[in-house]
């Protein structure tokens, strides 16, 4: 152990710690491990650091989130601003310059964390409780309010920030801060103590991931006392119990992290079960095609199975964030190709159209419909769909940014077998086998938007292992060279191939994943979906913006049964476009009538238009849409289908 009381080497942690848990089947690499190459991720890494990680500073600086704390020193006699749990918004932060510290030296920003730090270690209390909200006039309501009063949320987010820079720097001046309010909470609460649990849970995956950290069983122990509690919010069942996925989706996504982290450690196996059961009530009839959950803007929740509107959908960025660490947890305790395909459907689809191009600007939701002419009344839309540099509850953008962070450290794992390869990127990793050998890894693709992956092995000397490859459930008609030759085993689409052989430096593996553009239909139950479509390639959801098609209205847009097959359209390339993306030009159907025209209500009998128009239309990926600074956004994922001819 060091001086902390830590038994885990922090330049060797992943992601979430897993070297000393008895129940990941897979081990996380660091994010230290995997140099982004010029693939797809390298340039929003490079803005999350040059443009959003800065940008968000100076906003949380701007709006009195940084003087909320000086309040705490005595140094600035300024008005608390801000929601109560503005707190952790400066926490995530912090967890997103943890991580990119993980990837790069920045001094500047470790310079100014290791400011934050003496801040936070100057305001907090000498019993460890820290809060800029529940202080003075507010003191008497500290734990009087837990339901919604985001204290141990607040707490949670000062733990993985905590954490996260710790495992970047070695500095552990922020980790003590984080332990002694872990101290100060494991004081208060527990049986015979207070069993209430925090409204927004995120408490739970903090504790065990500072108990990982630490080797304190303390922090395991209270965090296995709150997920056995119910939810204050709304009183639902502890999570081991719950039969569905109900309530607020973020709040759902990171109770089900905190249940599969408690699993990883304890082996619950009432736990699992119930999580995958959980998993799959969500993938049954309650995540959008993006990836995105949430259907009702009332409590920011999960609907009834199949109740997935797609105008209205609320999909809340830091919910499908909530949902990617969820899957992340799944994946590394199960081996389970299923949940890679979920987390890859999440990071380019709901999560990523989350932030624009420039990495300034964030959706709070992300709806898959959006027609507005001028200001919109649609409750995240100020002024017509637009993302914003920022929200008065500016929870998503800091979120964004701690995940674009992290993301190499999901590309790979380790386990017995061998080299996990879960997401497919241009990059180059430096892995361990179990027996200590060292094995590099060098990545070539210009994945998601082409078909092929080149991946060269360089073990330190001659080893026997397998080379674990996904391959997505889309990819039907994979094919995968070793040295040229064809493997021995046909991939299967949904599940990780195993190369298993005594590699040598050099060998090369390729992997051809095809992409030819999918046309997928809901279940009949979803009624927004009746006689629609979607149009897929590769991982990527594609959407019809009205930037493209100036010849035919988005909404009037119809696509004709006749040319929903692959070779009816093409994709192309266009660098120059949106950052650089792959368009999918086909054919569409028009009326020659706007179908705005004629009476609200008619006889059945009377057809929608007299006639169709063949017309050229474009596809665009969903998650560039919004980022052409057009006051008037539409934009439709799902597009109905007609037989109509021409």
């Amino acid at each position: 152990m060091n001086a902390s009381g830590s038994y885990d080497d922090w330049r060797g942690s992943g992601v979430i710690e897993t070297r000393h848990s008895p129940h990941f089947r897979l081990q996380s690499v660091p994010v230290r491990s995997v140099k982004m190459g010029g693939g797809f991720w390298r340039p929003r890494m490079e803005a999350n650091v040059e443009a959003s990680i800065p940008a968000q500073h100076d906003l949380l600086e701007e709006h009195g989130v940084m003087d909320n704390f000086r309040r705490l020193t005595g140094s600035q006699q300024a008005e608390r601003l801000g929601p109560l749990f503005t707190d952790s918004d400066l926490y995530k932060w912090i967890e997103a310059v943890g991580f990119a510290l993980q990837s790069e030296d920045l001094p500047e920003l470790q310079q100014t964390v290791a400011a934050l730090a003496d801040l936070l270690a100057s305001g907090q209390g000498e019993d460890g409780y820290l809060s800029t909200y529940f202080v003075e006039e507010h003191a008497d309501q500290r734990f009087q309010q837990l339901e919604g009063s985001h204290e141990m949320y607040c707490a949670g987010h000062l733990m993985q920030g905590a954490i996260a820079y710790y495992r970047a720097t070695g500095d552990q001046k922020l980790l003590d801060v984080a332990c002694r309010f872990a101290d100060y909470l494991d004081c208060e609460f527990g049986p015979d103590k207070c069993a209430i649990t925090d409204g927004h849970p995120e408490i739970e995956l903090a504790l065990i991931e500072l108990y990982r950290t630490t080797g304190n069983k303390r922090y395991l122990d209270l965090a296995g006392f709150l997920l056995s509690q119910p939810q204050s919010l709304q009183n639902l069942p502890p999570i081991a119990e719950r039969p569905e996925l109900v309530g607020h989706c973020v709040r759902s996504g990171y109770v089900c992290s905190g249940g599969a982290d408690y699993y990883a450690e304890t082996g619950d196996e009432r736990m699992l079960a119930n999580l995958k059961r959980l998993w799959d009530d969500l993938i049954g009839g309650k995540i959008y095609i993006t990836g995105a959950v949430g259907a009702r803007y009332a409590g920011e929740a999960f609907g009834d199975a199949y109740e997935l509107p797609n105008a209205r959908a609320y999909a809340e960025t830091c919910a499908q964030i909530a949902h990617f660490m969820w899957g992340w947890r799944m994946l590394l305790i199960t081996g389970e190709a299923r949940f890679a395909d979920v987390m890859e459907t999440i990071i380019y689809n709901g999560f990523l159209s989350g932030v624009s191009l420039a990495g300034t600007e964030y959706f709070y939701s992300n709806p898959l419909t959006a027609n507005t002419d001028a200001a919109s009344t649609h409750p995240s839309a100020e002024g017509g769909w637009q993302r914003q540099a920022w929200w008065p509850c500016t929870c998503c953008p800091p979120n964004v940014e701690r995940t674009l962070a992290s993301l190499p450290g999901h590309l790979f794992t380790t386990s017995a077998e061998g080299i996990w390869v879960h997401f497919y990127d241009a990059c180059a990793a430096e892995l361990g086998l179990d027996d200590g050998t060292a094995v590099q890894l060098q990545v070539e693709t210009a994945y998601p938007w082409e078909e092929d992956i080149k991946i060269t092995v360089n073990p330190a000397a001659g080893a026997e292992f397998a080379l674990m490859l996904r391959i997505p459930t889309w990819a039907e008609g994979a094919a995968v060279l070793v040295n040229g030759e064809p493997a021995a085993e046909n991939p299967k689409t949904g599940d990780y191939l195993a190369l298993q052989r005594t590699w040598q430096p050099g060998d090369t593996v390729e992997l051809h994943l095809p992409m030819p553009v999918r046309f997928t239909q809901s279940h009949p139950y979803v009624a927004d979906n009746h006689g629609c479509v979607a149009i897929q390639r590769g991982p990527l959801v594609y959407c019809f913006e009205d930037a493209d098609n100036p010849e035919v209205p988005v909404r009037d847009l119809h696509l004709a049964d006749d040319r929903l097959t692959a070779e009816h359209w093409q994709a192309e390339r266009q660098p120059e476009l949106l950052g650089g993306v792959t368009v999918l030009r086909g054919e569409g159907l028009r009326p020659t009538l706007s179908l705005q025209d004629g009476p609200l209500y008619r006889p059945a009998t009377i057809r929608q238009a007299t006639s169709w128009q063949r017309v050229p239309v474009a596809a665009i990926p969903y998650h560039a849409w919004a980022n052409r600074g057009e006051s008037a956004m539409r934009v439709w994922v799902p597009v109905l289908r007609s037989t109509a001819a021409s």
